[in-house]
């Protein structure tokens, strides 16, 4: 179906958001995940939040697995988070850069106290 490998090295730093949501089109479609409904989709992205939160809280010196640097394994949960709202963004059916320019243009009507 999809080559992953492939489509991952054409992500580069010039990469918009809607290419990585493409991207993450893809690896649902081609991993088998493309019929988790919106709230399959929130517990995982819940789950991994709060496993991102986890990694926040060890970052304040509390003890930790030290297989893993703080740096990696926060960047690990960061990209996880990440991926799972574009999955939302998939079963929702929303441009997440349309959605973010859209929000945009009403956050900057808004008086900010």
């Amino acid at each position: 179906m999809y080559n992953l490998e492939e489509e991952l090295n054409k992500l580069n730093s010039k990469s918009s958001i809607k290419d990585v949501q493409e991207y993450i089109n893809k690896m649902i479609e081609e991993r088998g995940f493309d019929k988790e409904t919106k709230q399959d989709v929130m517990l995982l992205l819940t789950e991994e939040m709060g496993e991102l939160a986890k990694e926040v809280r060890k970052s304040t010196n509390i003890k930790m697995d030290e297989k893993q640097s703080r740096q990696e394994k926060l960047a690990d949960e960061i990209a996880d988070v990440f991926s799972y709202i574009l999955a939302m963004c998939r079963v929702a059916d929303v441009d997440l850069l349309e959605a973010l320019k859209e929000k945009e243009k009403k956050n900057m009507s808004r008086t900010w106290k």
